[in-house]
């Protein structure tokens, strides 16, 4: 009898153990939840035999060129991948295999509009989807040039029913017009009910769209509601304002990381950046709310719920640069429904994710504010949560400097260091050069955290590279007659100096312009200034004849330069005159080409939210060349973790080609296999049939990698 209920019992466990292991376990939505979290329960794979991780399936999109990318974080949903082309195809996997389903090019679908071809297409980034299910359909919503597409998930065809052919254009419906400007959607909508909630990517030039945040009919495309980030009159916020014309002028306050969502309550968190132009003021005056906000917002309606500002008045380009985390935080014995907002500061803003309360003291810290250009006027004050603690530094002295490095680099770099403002954090932007640290790029940038429930561990990867902002005087419009090289000379100091240099080198993440005669015709590059493309933004609101002056400038042609420049017939409005341009993106880096700023450069770091405190701090990605030395330094990264039950921390992000897996409670690193290139991206973990699998998109394209266009998936034995 004993033994034949031990049989039994041995029976039973195995068929529960078999139950749970044919099971399918999903990644339905952009960071694994609507909470954003980043978690899989999936435990298949954990501590005991991570390292026996081996590639499973790749999938090549065979459209990548040298400098495209892909920082997409895949989607999976009844063993189908969902994932995006660095030419912005959609397409449908068989997620144990990575056979193709099928793929959906915009490009070439020209339903219900005139088609001039990939000149006149703008290639955005896009980093994920988002689906709508219900009992008889799934849908699939997705942003390429300017507009959202609705596609049915089971053929990949357009669904032609919503907006205009399949797709409504996001510069539509914005209460203002937009018809000329940069829009472009890079994180995906998430879904409420029947609705998909949007945000977008504006232009950062003085001239931008506004970014106002917009529902709209699953089915019918048709606009549901907006929440105007730049308050109109009668609106709150509007007061925050001191040109009560603002609101016809100022663009960004823009929700381009994405978002995330209280379901149950309703309640949709919008992260925004901040208002443009970026780095001067004087023409914004005031706070500006909603830029570099959280705003909860009724998910049904639009209507405004609660905001918190986490930086006044922005002119550092310090975007909330992720969406909220959703969380329960316990304080005093008692459990709170909690929000984690991570920044490009480095700090992590705590909210009671109803009330929008502050869970722990923000203190309203004294700043410089005695900037030297004219006619800006800076807050006094910026939050400074007081808990947890920063999980990057937050300035940086001569003592900081990178020393690695032989003699003579350390005395170019701090040479340059100590021509700089470097005194503080939000060191206002001066014409001598500021030092921006934690850069533009983090700190926290838009990979975002992951977050385990069992153990109130936030996981968040982060750069500390410094940068040098410098602005100067920018060039007025001559009143006298000017030769297109003139005309371009100046147009590309206000439009186009803060990407690619004065010198037009590039800087940061932006290319060189030198040499491109030998790769665009002038009637090519004005299609391209006409589209954008990725990084770019669409300058479509140029006159063709400033455009034409432009492609002349750019490609040094002196010989059609010296023709004359044909003025608009329509002035430009005074209003985005600005007195002053940023002159790049530039990083401070040692002659050899190193962040010149001493270790750790790129990092994972683990927060207790119990305690406050960093329980582990890893560098994250090598120098061959440094590591050989035994120096450990990390690399700059972009993309996320994910955390899972099996006891695992998975990320790519590190331009060295690699994905790791660390033990979630001390930063041991397990696991770790070569890439086909950088995975600047988000992974997915799911299962399929009971196996569980690993997916990252591996499109390099950043910090000088090559293009690539691989889907990589791993799985074990």
């Amino acid at each position: 009898m004993k033994k034949s209920l031990g049989a039994i019992c041995l029976v039973a466990i195995l068929a529960g153990a078999c139950s749970q292991q044919s099971s399918n376990l999903d990644w339905p939505v952009y960071g694994g939840s609507k909470e954003n979290t980043r978690y899989s329960a999936a435990t298949q794979i954990d501590t005991s035999n991570v390292h026996l991780l081996q590639q499973a399936w790749d999938y090549r999109t065979g459209d990548a060129d040298s400098s495209t990318q892909i920082q997409v974080n895949p989607l999976v949903v009844d063993g189908v991948l969902y994932g995006i082309s660095p030419k912005l195809k959609l397409f449908a996997l068989d997620a144990a295999s990575g056979q193709q389903q099928w793929f959906y090019d915009p490009v070439t679908d020209s339903m219900g509009e005139e088609v001039k071809g990939e000149g006149y297409f703008s290639f955005n980034i896009a980093r994920g989807l988002a689906m709508y299910t219900n009992a008889a359909e799934k849908l699939l919503f997705y942003s390429a040039n300017s507009k959202l597409y609705c596609i049915d998930a089971l053929t990949g065809k357009p669904v032609r029913s919503f907006g205009k052919a399949g797709k409504i254009d996001l510069r539509e419906g914005l209460d203002r017009d937009a018809a000329d400007l940069y829009v472009a959607g890079t994180s995906p909508g998430i879904i409420y009910k029947d609705l998909i909630i949007v945000g977008m990517r504006v232009a950062e030039e003085s001239k931008a769209a506004p970014g106002h945040i917009r529902a709209y009919d699953v089915h019918t495309g048709k606009r549901r509601w907006i929440f105007h980030t730049i308050p109109q009159p009668g609106e709150p916020g509007f007061e925050t304002w001191e040109d009560s014309l603002a609101y016809k002028y100022v663009g960004g306050a823009n929700a381009w990381a994405g978002f995330s969502m209280d379901e149950k309550r309703g309640i949709v968190y919008v992260p925004t950046g901040s208002a443009v132009y970026d780095f001067y003021g004087g023409k914004r005056l005031g706070n500006n709310l909603y830029a570099n906000s959280i705003i909860a917002l009724d998910a049904g309606t639009g209507k405004r719920l609660w905001h918190y500002q986490t930086v006044h008045h922005d002119v550092w380009d310090r975007d909330l640069p992720t969406a909220p985390v959703l969380l329960t935080i316990e304080k005093d014995g008692k459990k709170i429904g909690a929000l984690a907002q991570v920044t490009k500061t480095g700090y992590t803003f705590l909210l009671d994710r109803v009330t929008g309360e502050p869970i722990y003291p923000i203190e309203e810290a004294a700043v410089p504010v005695d900037s030297d250009l004219k006619g800006e006027v800076l807050s006094h004050t910026q939050p400074k949560p007081v808990f947890p603690e920063p999980f990057v530094r937050q300035g940086i002295t001569e003592n900081d400097l990178n020393s690695i490095v032989p003699p003579a680099s350390q005395d170019s770099i701090r040479k340059r260091f100590l021509s700089t403002r470097h005194d503080h954090m939000y060191a206002p932007p001066s014409k001598q050069g500021t030092i921006i640290f934690p850069g533009f790029d983090g700190g926290a940038e838009w990979g975002g955290p992951a977050y385990d429930p069992t153990s109130g561990l936030l996981y968040v990867n982060a750069n500390e590279m410094p940068w040098i902002l410098t602005l100067i005087d920018k060039k007025a419009e001559s009143e006298k007659k000017e030769t297109l090289w003139e005309a371009g000379n100046r147009i590309y100091n206000g439009a186009c100096i803060a990407c690619h240099g004065a010198e037009r080198k590039g800087a940061g993440n932006y290319p060189s312009l030198l040499g491109i005669e030998n790769h665009y015709k002038q009637s090519d590059l004005i299609a391209l200034l006409h589209a954008g493309r990725r990084m770019m933004p669409s300058f479509a609101h140029l006159s063709e004849s400033e455009k034409k002056a432009v492609a002349v400038y750019v490609l040094g042609d002196k010989q059609a330069g010296s023709t004359a420049f044909e003025r608009p017939s329509q002035p430009g409005d005074p209003y985005f005159n600005l007195p002053y341009v940023g002159t790049g993106y530039h990083k401070l880096l040692t002659p050899e080409g190193y962040p010149a700023v001493s270790p750790p450069w790129g990092t994972l770091n683990a927060i207790d939210l119990n305690t406050g405190k960093i329980a582990w701090k890893k560098t994250l990605g090598s120098y061959p060349e440094l590591k050989a030395k035994g120096i450990e330094t990390g690399t700059e990264n972009y993309g996320g973790p994910v955390v899972t039950a099996g006891g695992l921390v998975f990320i790519a992000a590190s331009s060295d080609s690699k994905i790791r897996g660390y033990n979630k409670r001390t930063g041991a690193i397990l696991w770790e296999a070569d890439l086909p290139a950088p995975g600047f991206a988000t992974p997915s973990v799911y299962m399929v049939d009971g196996k569980q699998y690993l997916v990252i998109a591996c499109g390099g394209g950043k910090l000088g990698k090559k293009g690539h266009d691989a889907y990589v998936a791993f799985a074990l034995p």
